[in-house]
């Protein structure tokens, strides 16, 4: 069961926009499962391969502009007691049940740390909100249900750079197969409803609206893509491998895809109206 929970948080001091990079926020994550269950905080800090979790950068407001940008780098730091959000994703239904304790008793008084700054969790976000998007869960199966058999337009937004690896290298231009051979591999490995690769096949893109960003960190500088994609399904497909499609492209604001989503990178969603192209 997927499950995108939004954590709103409360700094008591300035947070040093040092502290503000993906590493930072990553290990902010494996502090607070440890908490409740060291053993699975060592074993996420270990894991190399695709990794069960997602998180977002660090954000200070609700982003309502066109595009549903996030914010990604500071250059100030963040004052204190401004209220901030944190998006955490879990693919593996296990992973959830292990932190269920966490989420159920949340203390507001309890200091979590990012560099030298004590930040409170104040609540934290499960289910949609009409402020706050990044907010939902659902079952792999309901995900499936729910998806379009008839619809073959697919409009996104990556809301973070977003890169894909290639051989040695990273890509920062996304295709139908880095796109969404992403989302099918991490669909696979987690929802028990697994989909052939030749899925791919009929969907091709019909517009983009891209530019390249770049975040650095001490250690090394990655370069992604943000804006919006719009794919087609086109040709002659059945109604089951539609559906299937419109799953994977539904699955996306969970997932995330490509590089370096446990660092905040690669978010990326879907609109269910066609998104501005002007």
């Amino acid at each position: 069961m997927p499950h995108s929970l939004v954590l709103n948080l409360l700094p008591q001091s300035p947070i040093p926009s040092g502290y503000l990079t993906g590493k930072h926020l990553h290990a902010l994550f494996l502090t607070l499962v440890s908490s409740v269950d060291r053993e699975l905080g060592d074993r996420l800090h270990e894991q190399k391969t695709e990794k069960a979790f997602a998180l977002s950068p660090l954000q200070v407001r609700n982003n309502s502009h066109r595009d549903h940008l996030l914010q990604w780098e500071y250059r100030q730091p963040i004052a204190a007691h401004t209220p901030c959000w944190w998006r955490v994703s879990l693919l593996d239904d296990s992973l959830f049940a292990h932190l269920t304790s966490l989420w159920l008793n949340i203390n507001p008084q309890h200091p979590w740390h990012l560099g030298s700054a004590d930040l409170q969790i104040t609540s934290i976000l499960g289910t949609p909100q009409s402020t706050q998007p990044w907010a939902n869960f659902s079952t792999y199966a309901q995900v499936y249900e729910e998806a379009s058999d008839s619809e073959r337009q697919i409009d996104f937004s990556f809301c973070t750079p977003t890169a894909f690896r290639q051989s040695n290298f990273d890509c920062a231009l996304p295709s139908r197969d880095s796109v969404f051979g992403s989302l099918l591999r991490r669909w696979n490995q987690y929802s028990g409803i697994p989909f052939e690769e030749t899925l791919l096949e009929p969907i091709f893109p019909s517009f983009f609206n891209i530019r390249t960003e770049f975040v650095a960190d001490s250690r090394s500088k990655f370069i992604g893509c943000v804006g919006v994609m719009s794919f087609r399904i086109l040709g002659d497909v059945d109604a089951i491998a539609i559906k299937q499609i419109n799953a994977l492209a539904d699955f996306a604001m969970y997932s995330g895809v490509g590089r370096k989503t446990p660092m905040g990178m690669g978010m990326i969603r879907r609109h269910s109206t066609k998104v501005s192209r002007h």
